[in-house]
């Protein structure tokens, strides 16, 4: 049998990842604690179902799976740029302290305006993820300046995000001491990561941080694969690498940061996913940035399916689903390592 090239190998698993997206929404739009049939489901989505029907996918289930699919591609992407510009196969936006500084600043939040001036609704809705955005960038920024010695070396970059990570994590823990049942239960629920209480507000919030930044760091791919070579090596090629690190790393913590603020801090899926992206298309990010956001997107729409129906009718967040795969396959990693 004739072996595949890497260019219709990536499109094949591009392919499949497209289908197997397609297939999970047809079936996490028929379960739940109340189904739907396909049939229904199909009448529902051409104009013909109920209204009962039509409340339930249109304004609970499809907003969630698109929010999900969106939140799957940009931390998936994110994790893979890291990866990349920090030469670590271990890097990952909640594993170097972008993800913790953004709980950090939603617990800061939940805690300074749990005297009631601002309701719950509010603060979920606006207050919430914009804090988590700027703490994402807060945290990013530390990273990056604390790193800077003559540049940015990616061995330094990643232990001093290890580094603030830990601050954070230790930092939140304090806060959530601090706060009284009902809002130390509203801070772990989103910090578990959850995308429960998901509407187009949140779509449409989250999607042109997507359809912007995605793009831009597919542009950015050859640059990837030069720095991959090492600074030397880049350097020598012409790259700026200082430069394009910043720039790099700047997108990956957007996309982290922006996804972060609307799903909280799901973990690991920017760790588990470039890795197995890599081990069916290789190296080389042309085929590594696409076909990451479709798995990215698709593994979170699957553990959202999982943890939606697996205890139904109570639910497991999301993010908590995808730590269970994920640190097993942390674990993988550090023993093979």
């Amino acid at each position: 049998m004739k072996k595949l090239t890497p260019t219709k190998r990536a499109w094949l698993v591009a392919a499949s990842l497209f289908i197997a997206i397609l297939l999970t929404l047809i079936i996490s739009l028929n379960l739940g604690v109340m189904q739907i049939s396909p049939v229904d489901v199909w009448k529902t989505l051409t104009g013909n179902g109920t209204s009962q029907s039509s409340l339930i996918l249109f304004d609970f289930r499809l907003p969630r799976m698109v929010m999900a699919l969106l939140i799957g591609a940009g931390m998936a992407v994110s994790g893979a740029i890291l990866q990349s510009v920090t030469q670590n196969e271990l890097a990952d936006p909640g594993i170097i302290g972008i993800n913790a500084g953004a709980g950090f600043a939603v617990v800061l939040s939940i805690y300074l305006f749990q005297s009631g001036t601002i309701t719950a609704s509010t603060a979920s809705v606006f207050l919430l993820p914009a804090a988590a955005l700027i703490g994402s960038v807060v945290a990013a920024t530390l990273i990056y300046a604390i790193s800077w010695k003559n540049g940015v070396s990616p061995i330094r970059l990643i232990l001093v995000g290890i580094g603030i990570n830990a601050a954070f994590s230790a930092l939140i823990i304090v806060f959530q001491l601090k706060m009284d049942p009902n809002d130390f239960t509203r801070a772990t629920v989103w910090l578990s990561g959850n995308i429960s209480g998901t509407d187009w507000t949140y779509v449409y919030a989250l999607l042109p941080w997507i359809l912007i930044l995605l793009p831009y760091t597919f542009f950015k791919a050859n640059t990837l694969n030069t720095m991959n070579l090492g600074d030397d090596i880049a350097k020598g090629l012409g790259t700026k690498v200082e430069r394009e690190r910043m720039l790099l790393l700047l997108a990956a913590v957007a996309l982290a940061g922006s996804s972060v603020a609307v799903g909280g801090g799901i973990a690991f899926l920017g760790l588990v996913t470039p890795h197995l992206v890599k081990k069916l298309v290789g190296t080389r990010h042309q085929a590594i940035l696409p076909i990451t956001a479709l798995m990215g997107g698709f593994l979170l729409l699957v553990a959202d399916t999982v943890g939606r129906n697996i205890l139904s009718p109570s639910e497991i967040p999301v993010g908590l689903v995808v730590s269970v795969i994920g640190g097993i396959y942390f674990i993988y990693l550090l023993i093979k390592s």
